[in-house]
């Protein structure tokens, strides 16, 4: 567990994340391939889903409250799915719907405040994600979404996290306003660690958070290479190791 400006931060394996800030817990693409064996938290407030391959129904189930919000990207197709797998409609959750220019505020305690979230609440910003090359490609445009969430701290602030999802370095990133970037670094599917350090000094976050990596052969990198590349470019950066 990794404890960033008065939030804490879990990397449970493969691209599932838990972010806790004041009075709401938030999960990102939670599952597949083990990575919540053995737990049923049944904590989460916000469930933020990116695309097909990363939903799993039964795993939304083990993290979300009994009066979850689930955040689906609108592409997630379940007929499309080859797993077996509930429909996000079907589930006994609250749905939001977003494409990949969505902003929203969702959680227990969410209200017309605009300039940054209650305790409770997350705002919930989507951007594009997808593979920017040439050739047949996992995650062709308009298939998925990224997030950068905005959470509420117990440091009276507001912390900002981006999970990019799975792609690669797009136009616009870098733009972005980050304080924890929680980057893809197994590259194949998504960018490797060479473009997500790149992209980590051009975002310059108070602090960088891998994940999306070793889960499958064709994730595997060098994350202490990662580590030493970002540190070396000034910009802090933890490891958090799930759990094998």
């Amino acid at each position: 567990m990794v404890h960033h400006d008065g939030t804490t931060v879990r990397w449970l394996g493969y691209a599932t994340l838990r972010l806790a800030g004041d009075g709401v817990v938030v999960y990102c693409d939670p599952g597949r391939y083990g990575v919540l064996d053995g737990i049923e938290p049944n904590d989460g407030d916000v469930i933020c889903l990116t695309h097909a391959h990363h939903y799993d129904s039964d795993a939304v189930r083990q993290v979300a409250a009994d009066d979850a919000t689930l955040v689906v990207f609108e592409g997630i197709d379940t007929n499309r799915i080859d797993r077996d797998v509930d429909r996000p409609a079907d589930l006994p959750y609250e749905v939001r719907w977003v494409d990949s220019e969505t902003d929203i505020a969702v959680g227990p305690a969410t209200g017309d405040r605009q300039d940054g979230p209650r305790p409770g609440e997350v705002f919930v910003r989507t951007v594009p994600a997808y593979n920017d090359r040439d050739g047949d490609v996992p995650h062709p445009k308009g298939r998925g979404c990224g997030y950068h969430l905005t959470l509420p701290s117990v440091w009276d602030r507001d912390v900002t996290v981006f999970w990019p999802g799975d792609t690669d370095v797009l136009d616009g990133h870098a733009a972005l306003d980050v304080s924890l970037f929680c980057p893809p670094i197994g590259g194949g599917p998504t960018m490797d660690r060479h473009e997500a350090a790149a992209l980590a000094e051009a975002l310059d976050p108070n602090l960088v958070l891998p994940i999306h990596y070793d889960t499958l052969d064709v994730l595997e990198t060098d994350a202490d290479a990662f580590v030493a590349d970002v540190a070396g470019r000034g910009v802090p950066v933890v490891l958090d190791e799930p759990a094998r």
